[in-house]
């Protein structure tokens, strides 16, 4: 007689343990459910209108709060950022002689973390009596209080030293959220006032746009519009391209300093992040700075973005393998490689435009007119404007490499075309030889180098009578943050 198999039981207890996974299975999709409708919706305690003590909405949203945090880390490197300490000064000295007048050949460092912008902008030796308190715009969620309860003109209107005591939170949560549904926002009048320039209504952004309008806030090319007013003001309205600045800073005669050696009117780039950005191929594709700057974490069943806003190469898996199916060697070899040969084409126009100013200040040395200068001067401005559209931008040209290279090589252009052009003065005036330029090998070379051309800068500008005295837009008197 054949002994029965038991099947009948082998079934049953494989559906009983079926039956047992799938309520597991539920359950902890439930959970997961339940965890996230309590994150959406649960406020502890209420969020008052501007308030900026980071540390109260993080009682709401700790996970939020938590990584907003490690923007304190001063230690992260990557090949071309991070945030550890750079002096871009000491590293590259040709840039004291470009900026020579003008306070950011004082200091310029590599920005750090969020939470030491407040902090780096207050102590920088680039801070006079004279800076106006348009610096501490994108530095503080204290600031919208600050502009609500006293004006917005009336805020850029006053000196720096003037809101110091006031000044105290770190960037952080109210600078880009609602406090009672937590909604992006745009809690700054410069963007608006350029949207609203250029016929275009902000509040018609989409959430995903608003991933990246909340960094445009600061990460853009701005200026002090007003001697006294020093209005913050973004040169839209032609476009964002380079070319649409240019157009714009022509039209409206703005010049941010006089340079001390060559005597030409210049313009000083900020950070155009999002001008540069709108020109590349994840703008392109509705890809937002989040995506890549602060991607999206999970913890059990909820869903949130990461506040440490740092550089994708310090965060691969979250930020570019979500859509870049690369290992982490190959994501970082490309984004190197790209950024790698900006940086040679940064250095080279970057030489040949220190060159040039020493070159037209040979002339002047030589005899040389204002008059005879005109051209040289010109181009010179608009390498150093080019040039500084690339530089002053964070990422080393990744944003957007085509553009970058493509402006990049204007730079260059208008730099080689100076220096063509300085030569015929100088050989007009007898010179017989290309100028003797010095080797400035650190920060203290280059600053003892244009020391005697600052101070007599300043003392013909003191000395000059009021009728034929620099117009005000001329005056190295602001610099941007």
């Amino acid at each position: 007689m054949k002994e029965r198999k038991p099947i009948g039981w082998i079934v049953f207890v494989g559906a009983c343990l079926a039956v047992f996974l799938l309520g597991l299975f539920a359950s902890s999709i439930l959970e997961r459910r339940s965890e996230r409708a309590v994150a959406r919706v649960q406020f502890l305690t209420p969020i008052a209108q501007w308030e900026s003590d980071n540390a109260k909405w993080g009682m709401n949203f700790p996970r939020e709060y938590n990584s907003w945090e490690l923007t304190k880390k001063d230690d992260e490197r990557t090949k071309f950022g991070g945030s550890a300490f750079k002096d871009y000064l000491e590293t590259y000295p040709d840039l004291v002689v470009i900026w020579a007048g003008y306070p950011f050949a004082k200091e310029y460092n590599a920005p750090r973390g969020h939470f030491h912008a407040l902090t780096d902008v207050t102590k920088t030796g680039r801070r006079s009596d004279k800076t106006p308190a348009t610096c501490f715009t994108c530095k503080s969620p204290d600031v919208p209080r600050l502009m609500a309860r006293d004006g917005v003109a009336q805020f850029y209107a006053q000196k720096f030293d003037h809101y110091v005591p006031e000044v105290k939170n770190a960037i952080g949560c109210a600078d880009c959220h609602n406090n009672e549904t937590m909604a992006l926002q745009i809690s700054r009048p410069a963007l608006k006032e350029a949207f609203q320039r250029m016929g275009k209504d902000i509040t018609k952004a989409s959430h995903q746009e608003m991933r990246s309008l909340v960094c445009a806030q600061c990460h853009v090319e701005y200026y002090f519009k007003g001697k006294k007013e020093n209005y913050l003001t973004f040169p839209w309205d032609d476009g964002l391209s380079i070319e649409d600045i240019e157009k714009y800073y022509d039209r409206t005669g703005h010049v941010d300093f006089v340079h001390a050696i060559s005597g030409a009117k210049m313009i000083k780039m900020q950070h155009p992040d999002y001008e540069v950005y709108s020109k590349g191929i994840h703008a392109y594709r509705g890809v937002s700075c989040a995506d890549c700057h602060m991607p999206y974490k999970t913890e059990g069943g909820i869903k949130y973005t990461d506040h440490q806003v740092r550089s994708p190469l310090l965060n691969i898996s979250n930020s570019c393998q979500v859509c870049h199916r690369w290992s982490e060697n190959e994501i970082r070899s490309r984004v190197e490689a790209i950024q790698t040969n900006h940086q040679q084409m940064l250095e080279t126009a970057q030489r040949e435009i220190a060159i040039l100013h020493l070159e037209i200040g040979d002339a002047i040395r030589l005899g040389a007119t204002d008059q005879e200068l005109e051209k040289p001067r010109d181009l010179v401005r608009r390498a150093q404007m080019y040039w500084d559209y690339v530089a002053a931008n964070n990422g080393m040209g990744f944003h957007a490499p085509q553009e970058s290279a493509r402006i990049l090589t204007k730079a260059l252009k208008f730099a080689t075309d100076g220096r063509l052009a300085v030569q015929l003065v100088r050989a007009a005036h007898g010179a017989k030889d290309f100028a003797k330029i010095p080797q400035l090998r650190s920060k203290a070379e280059a600053q003892a180098f244009i020391k005697p051309y600052v101070e007599a800068q300043k003392k013909a500008s003191l000395a000059a009578p009021p009728a034929t005295a620099p117009k005000a837009e001329a005056k190295p008197t602001r610099a941007g943050g």
